[in-house]
């Protein structure tokens, strides 16, 4: 069939064309940041889930209608590699703005400005990759400490504050929460919850790998009580084959019975993968209904494209020992897998490969869903390994 007219949209974060079985999780979202907004108690969001679940997905659907309501939203994506006070100067200084509605910046907008030039001078030389420009004069004794914890604590309640002057609210929307380490994340949960304490209208909702939890637990015990950890999981049968029927459906396309239930056995029901059979299986059908040997066919493109993209990024990523460590994994299965039934398919102790499962953890490749136990965070990771390192 035409290929122009494929709705199947897979992508790294790109809006599937249904959004199936997520409206109650967006509408809950969206009560509690109008609390905050209105100086109610809420807790915010922190979404946590395996690759291709659609967190990023959901994110930015919460954030834009957050928008929609007037709320003044700042997003970021944390990488591995850069500090947390870098991320955070540029989009606030871009939030603090948006809060001034076009005026020039006067009274608690300026002061929350002067407290971000503050902050941005302080930890500089601490972080060294902050490199925004801020168009106003520090203020002495205002987030200047130079400590993270005391600083974090005084910009956000300053710029919490100057929201609630202006009857707005701000919303930091992060992705990839887990890459932020573990000291400069504490920082941030404390300011969070210094500004929750005084009821201001800033929040965050954030999104990460299961092991996020786990990490949020170590740095704040608290964290639990100021955020609503959120699992995003994949679909349920109705709900995965909404997905795929819904969209074909609205270009004048059917999907025989069973090839629906192939299409959902390939899958897992993951909405990324259901995208990526959904496109193919369009691609190579020649009429409607596309049937049980358009899927099969596709599948083998499925894999390929997955192969080659959303795979091989993040086996590229690993050191050769590494790699070892994921494919004597897949040797067991889908998971999750004992990590000492893994150390024994290496031929080595559980403590000589701990440093290496460790590591693994940090680069979100693995993750552990209960004590000794260790599984992937990419669904279908071990079918992957086995086709690009198969055994001699």
């Amino acid at each position: 069939m035409d290929p122009r007219q494929n709705p199947f949209a897979p992508g790294a974060g790109t809006p599937p064309p249904e959004l199936a079985g997520r409206d109650e999780l967006i509408e809950r979202a969206a009560v509690a940041l109008d609390r905050i907004r209105a100086g109610r108690s809420a807790r915010s969001f922190v979404l946590y889930g395996l690759r291709g679940v659609g967190k990023t997905v959901l994110l930015n659907r919460i954030r834009r209608d957050a928008e929609e309501r007037g709320i003044v939203s700042a997003r970021i994506e944390a990488p591995e590699e850069r500090s947390l006070p870098a991320l955070l100067v540029p989009v606030l200084r871009a939030a603090l703005l948006r809060l001034s509605r076009g005026e020039a910046l006067k009274d608690s907008l300026l002061k929350g400005m002067r407290a971000l030039a503050s902050f941005k001078t302080a930890l500089t030389v601490k972080f060294g990759d902050i490199e925004v420009g801020i168009d106003a004069d520090p203020e002495i004794g205002l987030a200047d400490s130079g400590d993270l914890d005391t600083d974090l604590t005084d910009l956000l309640r300053t710029i919490g504050e100057a929201a609630n002057e202006r009857d707005a609210a701000l919303v930091l929307f992060i992705d990839e929460l887990q890459y932020v380490p573990e000291e400069q994340l504490g920082s941030l949960i404390a300011a969070f919850h210094s500004a929750s304490q005084e009821q201001l209208p800033i929040t965050m909702v954030a999104a990460g790998l299961p092991q996020l939890v786990g990490k949020t637990g170590r740095t704040k015990s608290y964290a639990e009580r100021l955020f609503e950890f959120v699992p995003v999981d994949s679909l349920g049968d109705d709900d995965a084959r909404s997905a795929v029927i819904v969209p074909a459906s609205n270009e004048g396309v059917g999907f025989d019975s069973d090839a629906v239930t192939e299409v959902l056995r390939k899958t897992g029901g993951y909405p990324y993968f259901l995208q990526e059979w959904g496109k193919h299986s369009w691609d190579v059908a020649d009429s409607s209904p596309i049937r049980l040997a358009d899927v099969q066919r596709a599948t083998a493109l499925a894999l390929a494209e997955l192969d080659a993209s959303f795979f091989r990024v993040r086996f590229d990523r690993l050191t050769p020992a590494q790699k070892g460590y994921m494919r004597a994994m897949a040797e067991l299965g889908s998971g999750p897998h004992r990590s000492s039934d893994i150390a024994s398919v290496l031929n080595q102790k559980v403590n000589s490969v701990a440093p290496m499962r460790s590591e693994l953890i940090r680069k979100g490749m693995i993750y552990s869903p209960a004590h000794g136990d260790t599984a992937f965070t990419v669904p279908l990771f071990d079918g992957f390994m086995k086709r690009t390192m198969p055994l001699q």
